[in-house]
């Protein structure tokens, strides 16, 4: 085959281009410290880097939610921590307001602290994160969820909540949606009355100076079991022998002998003040069982009765409301005594289970941010890994690459010296 000049200068000139481009190369690897500077370099590496990228970008963003989460978690447990303050004062005065000796100035004094705590526990409620959404209201962030009066409640009236039940979440892991707020509903309004079981309470009519406890449930199991919860204890006075009877408020008919309300005096049971009730059958009556005891201390008249019933939901707000209502009626009398220590027994019992309520939401608020420590864990983990598995794909070995820029460096250098030699191999070197 006939070699020309003008091949020997191009195949010259294309092996130089090609070591030149190939050193070039290899100086923008070692200057970025990346072996994969275009997909060409590596199809199947750059495809698994990018999936390893968005994997970690996915990390990064679940990592920037649970430090939202916790902070609204955070501002979610400083306000309940606030709620349990006020509820705990409260239930101070409360106890303060225990004794019928308190004259007309005392009562009125302590209501006046409790309605300034009414509006205090109110704002608590309505309160707002940094972004305007209130914390208690559900899904319905925007929308102030509680609204009401203490005298509205004390008249008969409700607070109004106007927020939902639904729970606000965030992503804080590939399959995990955590709650990052609570309804009030939840919080403020369903607390169970009562001892939980079941709540006690005084007839209206009542004349005597009888009190009755919240009472308890010594056998959950019996209680649950049991169709009768609906009932009263009703007293009846026959010389200075004071007997009771139980009577089912569904059917009207005695507990005690299955008959008719009343029972014949002689299968009442007879009354000792502070004796336990226990809600029980006991020698030849008819059998039922509620495995439940009653407490009623005092003299109730004949005809007086308290009510037992299954605990049903209360508002915080309504049991503040009707504390504050009973401090505010004048007393003086036995019976109008007895009620106020009635009602403040039953403030008291509801103020415990609204501390309780309010403790077993903050466990849960405590709960999720465990929770979110620990996804932290995890997430640092799995951005380590993919950091690592990136590396592995992605970064120069820089031992490699400066051999390799050396001898690239001496084949130019030889290609460009060998190019010479022969561009000079002309005839008219020799003319």
């Amino acid at each position: 085959m006939r070699v020309s000049s003008g091949m020997i200068f191009d195949a010259g000139v294309t092996g130089i281009n090609r070591k030149t481009e190939s050193l070039l190369h290899l100086q923008q690897q070692i200057s970025a410290g990346r072996r994969i500077l275009s997909p060409s370099d590596d199809p199947v590496a750059a495809a698994r880097a990018l999936e390893l990228t968005q994997s970690d970008d996915v990390i990064k963003q679940l990592t920037q939610n649970q430090d939202s989460a916790k902070q609204t978690l955070g501002l979610e447990d400083g306000q309940l921590a606030s709620v349990g303050d006020v509820l705990g004062r409260i239930r101070e005065l409360a106890v303060q307001a225990g004794s019928t000796n308190l004259s007309t100035t005392s009562r009125n004094g302590i209501a006046v602290e409790l309605r300034s705590r009414f509006s205090e526990l109110l704002g608590l409620a309505n309160a707002a994160d940094g972004t305007g959404q209130h914390m208690f209201a559900g899904y319905q962030g925007a929308v102030q969820p509680f609204g009401g009066s203490v005298d509205n409640l004390i008249a008969g009236g409700e607070i109004v909540y106007q927020g939902d039940d639904g729970q606000r979440t965030l992503q804080v892991a590939p399959s995990r949606y955590l709650e990052v707020s609570d309804s009030g509903n939840d919080v403020f309004k369903r607390i169970r009355s009562g001892n939980g079981y079941f709540a006690t309470d005084y007839a209206a009519g009542n004349t005597g100076t009888g009190v009755v406890s919240a009472g308890s449930v010594t056998n959950p199991a019996t209680w649950n079991a049991a169709t009768a919860k609906n009932m009263s204890l009703r007293f009846t006075v026959t010389g200075a022998v004071t007997t009771y009877d139980i009577v089912d408020t569904a059917t009207g008919n005695s507990l005690l002998t299955g008959g008719a309300a009343p029972a014949p005096l002689a299968s009442q049971r007879t009354y000792q003040s502070g004796q336990p009730i226990v809600l029980t059958s006991q020698g030849a009556e008819p059998p039922f069982d509620l495995g439940a005891t009653v407490g009623v201390s005092g003299n109730p008249a004949s005809g007086d009765s308290f009510s037992i019933a299954p605990s049903s939901s209360q508002s915080i707000f309504k049991t503040l409301a009707n504390l504050i209502g009973a401090l505010e009626t004048p007393g003086g009398t036995p019976a109008a005594d007895a009620k106020y220590i009635n009602e403040l027994g039953q403030a008291l019992t509801n103020i415990d289970q609204g501390i309780d309520n309010v403790l077993t939401v903050r466990a849960r608020v405590g709960a999720r941010l465990n929770e979110i420590e620990s996804l932290g864990s995890l997430n640092d983990s799995l951005s380590l890994q993919y950091q690592q598995s990136l590396s592995n794909l992605q970064d120069l070995d820089y031992a490699k690459a400066i051999t390799d820029l050396t001898r690239n460096q001496t084949d130019l250098q030889a290609a460009q010296q060998s190019f010479i030699k022969i561009s000079q191999l002309s005839l008219f070197n020799y003319l």
